[in-house]
């Protein structure tokens, strides 16, 4: 019960923060003060629309909002999210551009579950829809999952991406940015064993880390640092009783955003005041730089309490995806099999979460491919955001990953997956 009164003082709190915005936006707007020449009114009003606005986003599932894509044909055709795949802990969703002729190259791309919602990666999958069939894992909310649907760890993660991969067919080049690489990598060994005939035809890892030891990180140090004991009794709540998950062991979103709120205060707090000072001179819009990156970043999900934690203990402490000893349901995987999937790795040279070193130990994990089916990346001057979006990836990665993705493209005699959603 203690964890679970912890878990709605956090929303209390939050949800208090966003009632003080709105109340302090309302009575600094009231018709009658506009009398009174008192720049504290603006500020105060300003203040209140900021404050209420950041914590209302902390419990909203942002939008994909792709709502057309602009073609070789000078035309806008309208993009819609339909559903492939739906399963409990997440769904495979397929972003169908309207009036377009199928695309050659099929695109799964697998979205971390670390805090954040798939939509983080919405400029990658708009630049991928331009010539791409885009398929992206969409994770859900761990608070809106009655305790009914069962336990999700690593393990589990591993077997919802070996699915995806076999409805999507062999012709589908996986593409893993971030926290699933390891998985991801792991989930293609475990097919070349089991169903060699449904492995993709490229896997490319972004920033993920596979061998976390290789360049140690702030990350890295505080997975070493901490006991799974204080993990667990620091970090784990249970969902309380606003939500359907009530009772379910988590890894708080608000909690998570609290950390990596803490790593860059300074550079927060600034960007926050000087918000505040836009709205207050009417410079500021609804979908402004501010806004856009915070309306993204403010919006959290709770993880599944057994996923964050064998993912500390197993990936990071443990590093059984760097030895080659990770086991699913009691069937050791063996990395080696991999002999038919081209893997590319990408690194930003300025990344501090995953730093340069992490991914590229996937090649050497790969002793049954051939080097011809190897490559790998570094993109200077890039840091973790860079390597995925923004300018680094539209003007160097993404070319360099479509080529290698058409280098290794490998027809399917499978049918395609079905439009509709199938449990």
């Amino acid at each position: 019960m203690r964890y679970m009164m912890s878990y709605d003082l956090m929303e209390t709190v939050r949800n208090a923060n966003q009632w003080f915005g709105a109340t302090a936006l309302s009575m600094a707007s009231y018709p009658a003060f506009a009398a009174l020449p008192n720049p504290m009114l603006s500020w105060m009003a300003a203040w209140g629309q900021v404050t209420e606005r950041s914590f209302e986003r902390m419990v909203a599932k942002p939008d994909w909002g792709i709502p057309a894509t602009t073609l070789p044909d000078g035309k806008d055709h309208l993009v819609e999210v339909d559903t492939v795949v739906e399963k409990p802990f997440g769904d495979l969703i397929h972003f169908r551009v309207t009036d377009r002729a199928e695309q050659p190259r099929k695109v799964l791309v697998v979205a971390p579950m670390s805090g954040h919602y798939a939509t983080l990666l919405r400029s990658t999958v708009k630049s991928l829809i331009e010539n791409c069939e885009v398929y992206v894992t969409d994770w859900h909310n761990a608070r809106d999952i009655p305790v009914s649907a069962g336990k999700f760890d690593v393990e589990d993660y591993t077997l919802y991406l070996v699915d995806f991969m076999r409805e999507l067919g062999p012709d589908t080049h996986v593409v893993a940015v971030c926290q699933p690489a390891p998985l991801t990598l792991a989930a293609t060994a475990y097919l070349a064993e089991i169903d060699p005939k449904a492995q993709p035809s490229s896997l490319t890892l972004i920033g993920g880390p596979v061998d976390p030891d290789a360049t140690p990180t702030d990350v890295t140090d505080f997975g070493h640092r901490v006991t799974m004991g204080q993990l667990e009794q620091t970090m784990i709540q249970r969902v309380g009783f606003k939500y359907k998950g009530v009772g379910r062991a988590v890894y708080p979103g608000l909690l998570q955003l609290a950390s990596f709120m803490s790593m860059n205060m300074d550079r927060h707090s600034k960007a926050f005041s000087e918000q505040i000072l836009r709205v207050s001179r009417g410079e500021a819009t609804d979908h402004d730089a501010h806004n856009r990156f915070y309306d993204e970043y403010l919006a959290v999900m709770d993880m599944p309490a057994e996923f964050y934690l064998s993912t500390v203990e197993r990936v990071f402490k443990n590093r059984e995806i760097a030895k080659n000893e990770f086991t699913v349901q009691g069937h050791k995987v063996d990395i080696g099999k991999i002999t038919d999937v081209a893997v590319k790795t990408v690194e930003g040279a300025k990344d501090d979460i995953s730093a340069p070193g992490q991914c590229i130990a996937a090649l050497d994990l790969c002793t049954g491919l051939p080097d011809s089916k190897k490559a790998s990346h570094v993109e200077p001057d890039a840091g973790h955001y860079g390597i995925f979006a923004g300018r680094s990836w539209r003007n160097n990665i993404r070319p360099l990953v479509i080529d290698f993705m058409d280098a290794n493209t490998r027809k399917s005699s499978r049918k395609q997956p079905s439009k509709t959603a199938a449990k």
